[in-house]
């Protein structure tokens, strides 16, 4: 019998998008798909284009010729060092500069039980995989961050959303979602949640909140992951209490200097219990041996030789500046039926459309008026969200951010006037508009 030749195979050797490798992978690999966030970089990185949409950190406000100088130094004083391999749970020195940190949030921690990783996603990444198997239930805010939805779904968990209001989580949801899942025998690993500043929503959980989540989920057994990059970077006041401030038992912390410094150093850490912190240096190890000994240290020489506090103010009043822009701009501009969250720190705001409307179909016609937002869609695990998207204060000028919230506005006003001349928006992509390409930010 003559075989029919494989024209899938051929046509993936003749180099065609078509995946010749997709029976071998493993069943973990079909949860790794491309963010919301990911397919907007070559739009939005375009420079007609306003992009409301990344969270890029303002790093132009860093003395960077200081910061050149201050790796210059490490280079030739440490070198021999900086060059090498170092532990798998992080310098030491720098351990214990991040104990300092983390006071500011009312954390007291010794450096034993703080891992070093490459920024938090890092962190994020090797908590789940110590943590969940396969159909394991992680529950998380509704939206929640972009980055830990992807993880979790490269680990194949099962993300149940609580929802949220102005005053962040909702714990009567959390204890009803709780119930729910016991109920029907599923298994809740732990809470995922970004508590101050929240990306995508822009939201902080109040103080009695935080007590109400806390303790709702020690009562269930379920551990808090308290992802927490914003918490510095706040515009009214002194830093908010870290939920581990609160609970060193029954938290792992996640912090980051990506935003506070440069996310070019690609340093976070996790704070864990003892025993957790174990398994996170074998992870860490299993996974890359060491972290940068490099960056470690130059973070650490910054900390050590630089006015990082001051520094950190400076980029509050910077993102103040501009989340005032945008909040202005929004109430200016935009359209009756549209409602939006007022962030009082961190680079994010969430902001809903009128009825009938749909972020997704709307950001073509959105990109061929030269503005990028981010889609709802991308921050729910259930494709939920159609309805909202995220804007972005954190890297644009002031006039920038007017500009784009001014040619946003006319988007949704079109859209508004088809909605209600024929039932529906038209949402047709504009003329020239290539299909979104990827944004990491």
């Amino acid at each position: 019998m003559t075989q029919e030749p494989d024209h899938g195979r051929r046509t993936a050797a003749q180099g065609s998008r078509i995946d010749a490798y997709i029976d071998r992978y493993a069943a973990r690999a079909t949860g790794m798909v491309a963010s919301e966030i990911r397919a907007l970089f070559a739009v939005a990185s375009r420079p007609e284009v306003v992009s409301l949409a990344g969270g890029m950190p303002y790093v132009t406000a860093l003395p960077l010729d200081t910061v050149g100088e201050l790796v210059a130094d490490l280079v030739a004083q440490r070198g021999t060092v900086a060059l090498q391999y170092g532990s798998g749970q992080g310098d030491p020195h720098l351990r214990e500069q991040i104990c300092e940190v983390m006071r500011l949030e009312g954390i007291d921690a010794g450096p034993d039980d703080v891992v070093v990783t490459v920024g938090s996603q890092q962190a994020l990444d090797l908590i789940t995989r110590i943590f969940i198997d396969p159909g394991d239930v992680v529950l998380a805010e509704g939206p929640s961050y972009v980055g830990a939805l992807g993880t979790f779904a490269a680990y194949q968990a099962s993300v149940v959303h609580v929802p949220m209001d102005d005053q962040g989580l909702i714990p009567e949801s959390l204890t009803e979602t709780l119930t729910a899942l016991a109920a029907a025998g599923r298994r809740v690993k732990f809470l995922y949640t970004v508590p101050t500043f929240q990306n995508p929503a822009g939201v902080t959980l109040t103080l009695e909140r935080r007590r109400q989540v806390l303790e709702i989920c020690r009562r269930a057994g379920v551990l808090v992951v308290e992802d927490n990059p914003y918490g510095l970077l706040g515009f009214d006041g002194e830093p908010m209490r870290a939920l581990r401030a609160e609970d060193a038992d029954n938290v792992v912390y996640l912090g980051s200097f990506s935003k506070t410094l440069a996310p070019g150093f690609r340093v976070g850490w996790a704070l864990a219990p003892h025993p957790i912190k174990d398994k996170l240096v074998l992870a860490m190890e299993s996974a890359v041996l060491s972290h940068s000994s490099f960056t470690q240290l130059a973070v650490g020489r910054y900390l050590e030789t630089q006015p990082w506090r001051e520094q950190i103010k400076s980029f509050c009043e910077l993102y103040r500046e501009r989340r005032d822009a945008q909040l202005n701009a929004l109430t200016a501009l935009m359209p009756p039926g549209c409602h939006w969250t007022r962030p009082a720190g961190g680079f994010f705001v969430w902001m809903t459309l009128p009825e009938g409307l749909d972020s997704k179909a709307l950001l073509p016609r959105a990109v061929a008026e030269r503005v990028a937002f981010v889609p709802g869609t991308g921050f729910y695990a259930d494709g939920s969200g159609a309805t909202a998207m995220r804007l972005s204060y954190c890297y644009p000028e002031p006039d920038r951010i007017r500009e784009g919230v001014r040619r946003l506005a006319g988007v949704i006003q079109q859209e508004l006037v088809m909605r209600d001349t024929f039932g529906t928006g038209s949402m047709r992509p504009g003329p020239g508009v290539d299909t979104p390409g990827p944004d990491l930010a």
